[in-house]
């Protein structure tokens, strides 16, 4: 798919997008950074096709698009299974085989509370699986998602970095926005910044500019007193974290570990193991591929 020359405003207002210039191929994973109010919410609109620039052109846009926005507005008094079967039928599926498929991610995206409760009274975290589920009901051949990772829990976290990587490895492509540019660095193969309704490509692959990473293990203290809950995406430098088992593996910024290592201490966290981290997530990531 081919953006060219794409500019944007909203009546007299200022200019959100000016001439950009964007190309995205199979297997690409792009990130686009970028403060609030950017632009960024815009840009994938535009991808997708529910917006349409002011001037410019898109081209070559696929016929399977699976979209999270940035705001979740699915009708309040449907349950997420409901939801999702419907969404499911709309896009081509029986509603057998919707529900199947609505319940397996779900269950992968470890939703908590009744799937047949209104949605109304999910969380924000649970919502957006919810959102995300609804994106991968039939397999994208591009994958759109607005601050994706925004309000999850460090399970899910993982299980979206797993879709994305999915996405790719069967030659479709992710555009994604964080405002946090740990996590793209972490997930993409190509950044681009917007800034003053302008586009640039800031890096190209995974392993160029990336920062030198440490692994932290972190376990519930042998003393019996649970650890206080963490919001760890908040926190700096953290770049991804993973359950296994009993324990919780953290990939921090080595610049920002004692910080991370510090906050966890600080909530009764305790601290199994420090060890850097790029030759076993370059390891990891591989056989992850292969595996696909």
């Amino acid at each position: 798919m081919r953006c060219e020359g794409l500019t944007k405003r909203y009546g007299r207002g200022r200019w959100v997008l000016r001439d950009v210039d964007l190309e995205v191929a199979a297997e690409d994973v792009l990130a686009v950074v970028g403060g609030n109010g950017s632009g960024k919410s815009t840009l994938l609109r535009i991808l997708v096709g529910v917006s349409r620039p002011t001037s410019g052109t898109v081209s070559g846009r696929p016929p399977t698009i699976g979209y999270v926005p940035d705001r979740f507005t699915a009708h309040d008094r449907m349950s997420a299974l409901s939801y999702l079967t419907h969404m499911g039928r709309v896009r081509g599926l029986s509603g057998a085989v919707a529900r199947v498929r609505a319940g397996r991610l779900l269950e992968q995206l470890s939703l908590v509370g009744d799937r047949d409760a209104p949605l109304r009274t999910l969380s924000k975290g649970n919502a957006q699986k919810v959102a995300l589920a609804q994106a991968l009901l039939v397999e994208p051949d591009l994958l759109v998602l607005d601050e994706p990772w925004s309000g999850l829990d460090a399970s899910a976290h993982g299980v979206l970095a797993e879709f994305i990587e999915k996405v790719a490895a069967r030659g479709g492509a992710v555009v994604f926005t964080d405002h946090r540019e740990a996590i793209a660095e972490t997930h993409a193969t190509g950044v681009y910044a917007i800034s003053d309704g302008q586009v640039t490509r800031r890096r190209g692959t995974h392993t160029e500019g990336r920062p030198l990473e440490v692994r932290l293990v972190l376990t519930a203290p042998l003393t019996g007193v649970p650890p206080t809950d963490v919001d760890w995406y908040g926190l700096p430098g953290v770049l991804d974290t993973e359950r296994r088992g009993g324990a919780l593996v953290l990939r921090v910024t080595r610049e920002h570990s004692d910080t991370v290592l510090l906050t966890a201490l600080r909530h009764r966290w305790s601290v199994e193991g420090v060890a850097r981290a790029d030759d076993a997530q370059a390891a990891r990531v591989a056989a992850r591929r292969a595996a696909l």
